[in-house]
């Protein structure tokens, strides 16, 4: 079971990869707006996504350039259209995710939004974001032994698009200092 979760795991990142592209960079460059302003990039997990947050606080490599973590009233109150936001939520419904686009969206503050299931339902974070990137995943990726689908690892597939604006910003200001 280890190999075919294996094989679909690589097919989910080739998915994300081949059709999130474009809104990787899209959000790499809102990024560099802020990074090359005078704002802060903010981060902000929902769940178990915050996983990815602490991976970009206080991981091997931490985002560059500086990241915050965008938790608390006080801290989101002090954000503003000069601050970048990147909102990950494993659900583009999930009421408190909604709940901090919306308040993002008041403040003008642009965000790029990670997440993976969106209903057709409004509101959701997707349709609210400057930016979104879709985490392609909407099953399991392996059968089990009575035919349902288990193994969602949108944590995994939130980490892998995390590192895709992380390098193609780290491009985009590299290419800047450069000139």
């Amino acid at each position: 079971m280890l190999k075919m979760f294996t094989t679909q795991l690589t097919g989910l990142f080739k998915r994300i990869s081949d059709k999130e592209e474009m809104a990787i960079e899209d959000g790499a460059r809102l990024l560099a707006q802020g990074a090359l302003g005078e704002g802060t990039i903010y981060i902000h997990g929902v769940g178990e996504m915050q996983g990815v947050a602490l991976e970009a606080l206080h991981g091997a490599e931490p985002f560059e350039p500086e990241v915050k973590l965008l938790i608390s009233e006080a801290v989101m109150a002090a954000a503003g259209p000069a601050d970048r936001v990147i909102l990950i939520s494993r659900d583009a419904n999930e009421p408190s995710a909604i709940e901090a686009a919306k308040k993002l969206s008041d403040m003008n503050t642009p965000f790029i939004a990670i997440t993976g299931y969106q209903s057709a339902q409004e509101p959701n974070i997707a349709s609210m974001a400057d930016v979104h990137i879709d985490l392609q995943l909407v099953k399991g990726l392996i059968p089990d032994e009575t035919g349902n689908r288990i193994g969602l690892p949108y944590s995994m597939a939130a980490l892998f698009a995390y590192y895709g604006l992380k390098f193609t910003l780290a491009e985009i200001l590299q290419e800047y200092n450069a000139e």
